[in-house]
């Protein structure tokens, strides 16, 4: 930087003088400018003062709003649901792990309520938007896959949304198991894929792969299950699909021969 430019410095000739009042003056202009700017932005502002409120007033509002909702109608709504959903869970339990000859009975009243509580169906309808709501999806799905209503757990299956690292694979395994009985095993192919892939762990992984294998074997698709089935060897050798590996790798490799 010149010395000319220091402040206090008086310049020694008649060069250093112009270039002095030259820098003075660009830095005049500049200010001007700036100046000149916030003189329109105060402008604006005081033109549009009464319209800049009502955006400001309307966000606030909204803000409010959305806090209010979630504080005051939201989480009672969490709350209700999830104790509502209690006793279809516990039919849903115990007609998993009960007697065959009321099993039906049980998914039926899981998904329709009993006792003067509801199903399923009902926390569904009025719980929509709930936490609740949307495990009643899953426990819906797989009761009308367990009653041999195939359709109907698709789309409760296909509705249910989660990060979940077990729900979210087995409820697209369980489509897959609903595609294989409504005979479209391209289809059940495509879900236990899709399964496998969802969440990398020792129980739903080797589940699907196996279940991936099997039907893409059944599909005239050896190399694919010769791919899923090694994986399984390799990375889920303790895992109970990993005993069951070998028997249909070699169906798979003898269908290249």
């Amino acid at each position: 930087m010149a010395t000319y430019k220091k402040r206090g410095y008086k310049p020694k000739n008649k060069e250093e003088e112009v270039e002095v009042l030259e820098d003075n003056s660009t830095t005049a202009e500049v200010f001007n400018t700036l100046d000149e700017g916030a003189s329109k932005t105060e402008e604006w502002v005081a033109a549009n003062q009464k319209y800049i409120f009502i955006i400001v007033g309307a966000v606030a509002i909204v803000i409010l709003g959305w806090l209010g909702y979630q504080k005051y109608i939201q989480e009672p709504k969490e709350i209700e649901a999830s104790n509502e959903i209690f006793k279809a869970q516990e039919y849903f339990d115990n007609a998993v792990n009960g007697n065959s000859t009321v099993r039906d009975s049980l998914y039926t009243l899981a998904l329709n309520g009993g006792e003067g509580k509801y199903g399923f169906l009902e926390i569904i309808e009025n719980y929509g938007g709930t936490k609740a709501a949307n495990l009643a999806k899953y426990y819906a799905g797989f009761s009308y896959l367990n009653t041999k209503k195939y359709q109907e757990a698709i789309d409760y299956l296909d509705d249910f949304k989660s990060d979940d690292q077990m729900l979210a694979p087995l409820a697209l395994g369980g489509i897959g198991d609903a595609f294989m009985q409504l005979d479209q095993p391209d289809q059940a192919l495509k879900y236990y894929e899709q399964a496998a892939k969802a969440k990398n762990n020792d129980f739903t992984t080797p589940k699907f792969l196996l279940k991936s294998a099997i039907t893409a074997i059944s599909l005239d698709k050896p190399q694919i299950a010769i791919t899923y089935l090694e994986r399984i060897k390799e990375e889920f050798s303790k895992s109970a699909e990993a005993n069951q590996a070998d028997v249909h790798l070699g169906r798979a490799q003898g269908m290249q021969k």
